[in-house]
Order: C-alpha cells, then sequence, then structure tokens
C-alpha cells in the first residue's frame, strides 16, 4: 500500500497537485502572494479552492485566505481549467511490465500538463487508462511530434532511466518528411550550437562550440519531398525542427521553424510530420536488451509522387 505524501493532497482524476516554492518576501498573506504569482488566476478562484481544503502547505496544513505569508516552503494546491477542448486523438500503449509503460503518442497531445492542457495529455490520460498513479515520464518528446514516449511505473527507478539519456547511452530513431534536396550530400551530420530564442520556446543556432548532434540519412524520394531518418545524439529542445530547418528541409507542416507569423490554433488537419520512430537501450533495471518501435506512420504531401 502506498503512503500518501506529507502534503496529504492525492491524484485526482489522474492529475497530481501542482507545487509553488514561497520565496522570501514581505506579501502579507499566501494569498496576496498566490494572486500576484499567478495573475490569470482570480482571488475568488483562490478562496474557492482553499474553502474546499484544495490549498495546503508541505505539511498538510490548510492554506487559509488570511494565514500569513512566510517564506522558504511549499504551498500544494489542485489545478484546474475552466474549459479544456478535447485532443481528439488517441494514445496506444505498445508495451507494459512492473517497471516501464510505452506508449505511441498522437500529433497535438503533450506529455504533461502544463499551460492550457491539464487532462488533455499523454501522462493523464495514461494514468487514468492503466490506474498507475505513480506513472512518472523518462524523457518527452514535443506537443506537435508523435511517436514513442517511455514511463516510469517505479519512480525511485526514474533516474536509473534517465541516466542512459543523460550519458547519451539510448539509440532514438526518428522520421520526418520535410523537402528534398538533391544538392545535399547524404548521410551527413549535423552539429552546432542551440540556444534560446525570443520568443523563449523557439530554439536558434549560433556560433560556438557545438552542444547538438544530428545524423540524417535519406529513406525515401517521392516528387519533391522525402522521408528522412534523423537520429538525435543529444536531445537539445527543439533539435530536430532546428536542424532540418537550417539544412534548408523544414519538416512538412512546422509552423515553428521557420516562423510563421499569427499562428492559428492547431489545425488537425495538418499534423507536423516528425516521427519518434525507434528506441532501443540496455535497461540499467533488469539487464534486458530493449527495442521498441512505433505503430504510426507519416504522411506525404497530396501530390508529392507526382
Amino acid at each position: 500500500m502506498s503512503q500518501l505524501p506529507a502534503h496529504g493532497l492525492t491524484t485526482r482524476l489522474g492529475v497530481s497537485p501542482s507545487c509553488v516554492g514561497l520565496p522570501a518576501g514581505a506579501w502579507r498573506t499566501i494569498t496576496d502572494f498566490l494572486i500576484e504569482r499567478f495573475p490569470a488566476i482570480g482571488r475568488e478562484v483562490w478562496l474557492e479552492r482553499m474553502q474546499s481544503g484544495q490549498v495546503v502547505d508541505e505539511f498538510g496544513e490548510p492554506v487559509t485566505p488570511e494565514r500569513p505569508y512566510r517564506g522558504h516552503m511549499r504551498v500544494y494546491y489542485y489545478r484546474a481549467l475552466p474549459t479544456e477542448p478535447r485532443v481528439p486523438f488517441e494514445a496506444t500503449v505498445l508495451y507494459q511490465d512492473a517497471h516501464l509503460v510505452v506508449a505511441d503518442k498522437p500529433h497535438f497531445l503533450p506529455v504533461t500538463p502544463s499551460g492550457h492542457y491539464l487532462q488533455e495529455t499523454l501522462l493523464v490520460r495514461l494514468k487514468n487508462l492503466l490506474g498507475i498513479d505513480a506513472l512518472i515520464p523518462i524523457h518527452r518528446i514535443d506537443r506537435e511530434t508523435a511517436g514513442l514516449v517511455m514511463f516510469a511505473v517505479q519512480p525511485a527507478e526514474r533516474d536509473a532511466y534517465q541516466s542512459l539519456f543523460r550519458r547519451h547511452e539510448v539509440t532514438k530513431h526518428y522520421q520526418a518528411v520535410a523537402p528534398w534536396r538533391a544538392d545535399l550530400s547524404l548521410p551527413l551530420v549535423r552539429n552546432s550550437r542551440i540556444v534560446e530564442d525570443e520568443p523563449f520556446f523557439r530554439q536558434r543556432e549560433v556560433a560556438g562550440e557545438s552542444n547538438s548532434e544530428t545524423h540524417v540519412a535519406v529513406l525515401d524520394v517521392q516528387g519533391q519531398h522525402a522521408l528522412y531518418a534523423l537520429s538525435p545524439v543529444t536531445g537539445k529542445k527543439h533539435q530536430l525542427r532546428v536542424h532540418m530547418n537550417a539544412l534548408g528541409l523544414p519538416i512538412l507542416n512546422d509552423r515553428m521553424y521557420p516562423p510563421v507569423a499569427d499562428t492559428p490554433a492547431d489545425d488537425y488537419r495538418y499534423p507536423l510530420q516528425l516521427l519518434a520512430q525507434g528506441i532501443k537501450f540496455s535497461d540499467p533495471v533488469t539487464g534486458e536488451a530493449r527495442r521498441f518501435e512505433s505503430r504510426l506512420n507519416l504522411a506525404w504531401p497530396t501530390g508529392s509522387a507526382e
């Protein structure tokens, strides 16, 4: 039987409570801090949460509207979204044992809760489907990317798996549909330095010591587009999308590399044609040789074979 955390809030509808650290400061009450820290959440919302016992400190003591502010502690609370449109695509569990869950994530579905996504995330959907409240992702892929994502069933084993990624001991294979350039000599290796761009969610290449490496090969050519095999050695944010764009091969339906002005809400007709297709490693917990492959496929643009 699992033991409740010290704060006492359990997982609710597959969602674990959120946590915010209280820094040193001169706020009169914890409520005042929360309102300033989260301006999109009104005072009345916090008061309703407090009244129903949904806001506590790290020891499980209720946070009341007039509780004086004290820094250097944590506050836990349940986050809720008034409206959360459903992402109309389903994930598939490819493998499950006492240590790992491996799923095929569809395009447009985030891996974990953030921003405007809470229930409509792969993690929460799998917790609800499998009944494993302790499930935790070992790695992540972009919301726009489809394919393999692995989860640890036992939180204590997560770091053992993540250490494989830190030591570059996981072989990852992606596929992408992008323009065909006959003038490029393939296969090739792209090395560059990737840093945060403006706005913060974009990345860009700059001069300097390389911190990213991707192996690029071609699998098939149909008209003006090709199917590429991408093998990232490192795992920088948006690495494959940045590298392909820098090569003059922007991935089909990528609205960020290069950027598209005034990007509208998701258009489900045009998913990013990038797939986390395969993953291979030696299991640090069981010692087994692990290999998983996605069952999903990418789509060629209409008329590409003409």
